[in-house]
């Protein structure tokens, strides 16, 4: 039944097309229809996962391939590092916070070298192309995009924010100025199908249906990802047309032992990006911290990172439908992910006590964390599309940073549209 608290969520989203449309580089173009479309698109999905049987079956199937996904990479770990992989039964030594058993290297990460070692197989055996093909027509048929951006925003629903664009790699120096910021903006509104599974691992104690609300969140992140990038960066009134061969850029492995070997490889390098920003991004902010602390108390409590974010985006997060009682709580989780990563923001999350944080607003917060939009992959973009269209880095700097703004805004307008929906509805 709808009630107050889901019209409590329309209000952020309206102001997230708000804040981009006062950034827009045109606000006398504002994509009426497009935003008809997105939010539509939006909500039908929602509707057809959570409300049709038979997508229901699939989401309930699709949580226990996650669950056996970590059972067996938490298996490959124990088998490598013993003990650190958890097992109380295999601890040299009593262990009184059991707790301290869960240790982010050794029960997260791996967890992506198995998925990227499986969506490499899955690729090379064409299920993902498939899959990915057919959402980038989906995206091709509703939000009026041109072939090519539409087959790369949809690899990277799956693949990440890098390795979509990858698929169209020879045409990203003939794509104009908007749809190269639709691709940044689409790749820092979603995650890759390698950190789904760990962001559930992460969250199934806490969230129930955790897998089904983190695959729903990166899908349709991705719509709202379009639309912000189009209000802030309009397309061109005439757009070339470019003849496309869908074969040009794909990854290709020799064979299935390949397609595992790479897929392992670029699962390594995910894992030291992750962990390497991990270990600098907290360090930081504890230094930042530390000189903070040397302020006088605010609040009666030491001023901190933490909460000079929570106090900036309290008010979002009250607005996309989270409780005035909890709005803090869910503007420094907000924060966080801005700045510390997605990985760090669910993890905070997780430990937050149900007191602070109801069941509904675990659920909001999780679509509004789902993406890679923060101050890290603002680096990543960069790196990634000097390789990738080295004659257009200079404009690509000019952008990223709008990007970011505009992915994160995406995902607060997903947790908006989700936020708005019935409660009830979203439990499969």
């Amino acid at each position: 039944m709808f009630q107050i608290q889901n019209a409590q969520s329309l209000i952020g989203l309206v102001l997230t097309m708000a804040i981009c449309w006062a950034l827009s580089e045109n606000r006398r173009r504002f994509p009426l229809r497009l935003a008809v479309s997105a939010v539509a698109i939006q909500v039908a999905l929602v509707l057809f996962l959570f409300a049709v049987p038979a997508a229901q079956g699939v989401l309930r199937t699709v949580g226990k391939g996650v669950d056996a996904l970590g059972a067996a990479a938490n298996a490959g770990t124990a088998f490598v590092f013993g003990f650190l992989a958890g097992d109380p039964a295999a601890q040299p030594y009593l262990v009184n916070a059991p707790g301290g058993l869960f240790i982010l290297a050794f029960h997260v990460l791996p967890v992506i070298l198995v998925v990227c070692a499986l969506s490499a197989l899955l690729w090379h055996w064409k299920i993902l192309k498939w899959i990915a093909k057919g959402f980038g027509l989906l995206f091709q048929r509703t939000l009026g995009l041109r072939g090519p951006p539409a087959l790369a925003a949809a690899a990277t629903v799956f693949m990440g924010q890098v390795e979509g664009p990858i698929f169209i790699r020879a045409y990203l120096d003939f794509l104009t100025r908007s749809e190269l910021f639709m691709l940044l903006t689409v790749g820092m509104a979603c995650v890759s199908g390698s950190t789904m599974v760990a962001y559930v691992v992460i969250l199934k104690g806490v969230l129930p249906s955790a897998a089904a609300h983190v695959l729903t969140a990166s899908i349709i992140s991705a719509p709202a990802g379009v639309l912000l990038a189009r209000i802030i960066v309009p397309p061109d009134p005439i757009e070339s047309k470019v003849d496309f061969d869908p074969k040009t850029g794909e990854k290709v492995y020799g064979s299935s032992i390949d397609a595992v070997i790479k897929g392992t490889g670029d699962g390594l390098n995910i894992v030291l990006n992750v962990a390497a920003t991990l270990v600098v991004f907290v360090a930081l902010v504890a230094m930042l911290d530390q000189l903070l602390g040397l302020l006088p108390a605010w609040a009666g409590a030491p001023i901190s990172i933490e909460r000079i974010l929570g106090a900036i985006f309290t008010p979002l997060a009250w607005a996309i439908g989270i409780p005035k009682a909890e709005a803090t709580t869910a503007g420094q989780l907000l924060g966080v992910k801005l700045v510390l990563t997605e990985f760090s923001a669910f993890i905070r999350m997780s430990h937050v006590a149900p007191a602070a944080l109801s069941d509904r607003s675990r659920m909001i917060m999780t679509y509004a964390l789902c993406g890679f939009a923060n101050i890290a992959s603002v680096g990543i973009n960069v790196a990634g599309y000097s390789i990738l269209a080295p004659n257009r880095r200079e404009e690509i700097m000019g952008l990223v940073w709008k990007a970011m703004l505009a992915g994160f805004l995406a995902t607060c307008m997903t947790a908006s549209v989700v936020g708005a929906m019935p409660t009830g509805l979203l439990a499969p």
